[in-house]
């Protein structure tokens, strides 16, 4: 059965730092490229950053870039991204997507979607 799950989301506060996983099973991750998403009620979905699984290149939007780092793991089958100095405007529901490739920093021609995890900066 084919799944792709995100995790590592929560609470932390401004400046804070967290660390989210995409962990994918039933399929290889390394024949895509990964996108993260960010998603808040009432706005657009948000491209954050893709990564090219076998390359390993990385775009980033400019509202993450210096701040968050997109990693991967090929033989765990997963991918990272790291995220620091966290801003209460970065909170949503942070989604991953596995795609054809990597445009800048989204992912195009999405076969799998994880369900998200939620990020709150407050405090």
């Amino acid at each position: 059965q084919e799944e792709f799950v995100e995790s590592g989301g929560g609470l932390v506060q401004p400046g804070g730092s967290l660390r989210l996983s995409c962990a994918a099973s039933g399929f290889r991750l390394v024949d895509y490229s990964v996108g993260w998403f960010r998603q808040v009620p009432g706005k657009e979905r948000e491209a954050v950053s893709c990564i090219h699984m076998r390359t390993g290149a990385i775009g980033y939007a400019d509202s993450v870039k210096g701040r968050f780092t997109m990693s991967k793991d090929n033989a765990k089958n997963t991918a990272y991204l790291q995220m620091d100095s966290l801003k209460p405007e970065d909170t949503g529901t942070y989604l991953c997507a596995a795609g054809y490739y990597c445009a800048d920093h989204e992912a195009y021609d999405t076969d799998y979607w994880g369900r998200g995890t939620q990020v709150t900066v407050s405090g």
